[in-house]
């Protein structure tokens, strides 16, 4: 059975002198309107413990544009203002409800330059997206075809901090749900092997940031010699963001290829609940906890599987699927992360890994077939008490950030 999603179609761009331009100036414009509408709120916040909603922040915004010192704001498209604005709304309704922190403020340097478009701020007529302030259509490289009969509702503008032009476009797109299968994996996360599956198999870490380590440290050095504020720092700067960027294109590239593959040849998909953050306060792993980019993989499979039909079930991050015997059920009471391969004692001789992901398929299904907050029971012959602790989560239909 088909289902409609929005999806959303990322694309590079090369806009023209005039259209940089103008793009540029609405960065600017947009992240100025969040700043100052979160500066009123929090002031109506913390002074008068007052919440200000979006109709007053818009309002706010009208007056903005009839004063001599923000007049600009009225050369730009009102659109993308009006969209800042409606994010700083969503953003102080998840504080709110206790999904996230406060809204911290739009950095120049460090957040992200975009702006958003929907319907009444853009033009699509033959395949070409042109947008309000603009003459002519944006030159996109098409690097594979939006769904046939289709248009964009929302685009979203952006540039990285390599320099580089895209345009996101979000469509309803229909997604026909996968063949059935029979098949089920369990997946171990590492760093020597990024995954491990219950069938034996074991994925390579290819190490994207280790590989281009010795670029990155290089392009590093120039920077950090440039006078700060001089026009040479600023081209070092933009050769060390092409460094990051081709490990991040390549990291997402490869992660792609694997969650689609593990989503189309099984029909149950079953990991771990891990703590990343806690993780990445290992300063012996972090860096290559962070390369892994284990979270990413997990958000790919998530929206993947709810797109194809599949399942995915996590298994609760206390669960001791590398101690755990898989024949037996014994767990053991130390088993350092030095120790590949261990032997148990009736005798089974587990490679740590495969022997983890293949707990974590048995755990998975069991509580797969169990229904959800049921918890199946596994005794251990050193405690005599349970050794499974384990949560089924399923994939929620969603789309990935543009």
């Amino acid at each position: 059975m088909t289902q409609q999603v929005k999806r959303a179609f990322k694309y590079r761009f090369y806009p023209t002198n005039e259209q940089a331009a103008e793009l540029s100036r609405t960065f600017g414009c947009v992240r100025l309107v969040y700043n100052k509408a979160l500066e009123e709120r929090t002031r109506a916040w913390y002074g008068e413990q007052r919440r200000v909603s979006y109709v007053q922040s818009s309002a706010a915004l009208t007056q903005w544009k009839k004063t001599e010192e923000l007049a600009f704001l009225a050369e730009v498209s009102s659109v993308p203002l009006q969209q800042a604005l409606r994010h700083l709304q969503a953003a102080f309704a998840n504080f709110f409800a206790q999904r996230a922190k406060y809204p911290r403020y739009k950095s120049r340097k460090k957040s992200r330059a975009s702006a958003e478009y929907t319907r009444s701020a853009f033009k699509w007529r033959d395949g070409k997206l042109t947008l309000a302030k603009t003459a002519q259509p944006l030159d996109i490289r098409w690097s594979r075809p939006l769904p046939e009969g289709v248009e964009p509702t929302t685009v979203t503008v952006s540039r990285d901090a390599a320099g580089r032009w895209f345009v996101s476009l979000l469509c309803e797109d229909t997604i026909t749900p996968a063949s059935t299968t029979t098949q089920a994996v369990g997946i171990d996360a590492g760093i020597t092997s990024l995954v491990t599956l219950s069938t034996g198999e074991k994925i390579a870490n290819p190490k994207h940031e280790r590989r281009d380590r010795a670029r990155l440290a290089r392009a590093q050095r120039e920077l950090s010699r440039k006078a700060k504020g001089s026009a040479n720092r600023e081209k070092a700067r933009v050769k060390v963001a092409r460094v990051h960027a081709r490990i991040a294109d390549r990291r997402r590239d490869f992660l792609h290829k694997l969650s689609t593959r593990l989503v189309r040849e099984n029909q149950t998909v079953v990991i771990e609940d891990l703590t990343v953050r806690n993780l990445l306060r290992n300063h012996s792993l972090a860096r290559a906890v962070s390369d892994a980019s284990w979270t990413e993989l997990r958000s790919m499979l998530e929206y993947k599987c709810a797109w194809y039909g599949r399942e995915l079930v996590v298994i609760d991050r206390f669960f001791p699927s590398s101690k755990l015997c898989g024949v037996c059920g014994t767990v053991r009471e130390k088993l350092p992360l030095n120790v590949r391969e261990w032997t148990c004692g009736c005798g089974a001789v587990h490679d740590r890994d495969v022997n983890a992901a293949r707990n974590i398929l048995a755990a998975g299904l069991a509580a797969s077939a169990c229904g959800d907050g049921v918890r199946p029971q596994r005794e251990s012959s050193r405690t005599g008490r349970s050794s499974v602790k384990q949560e089924p989560q399923r994939a929620t239909a969603g789309i990935p950030r543009p």
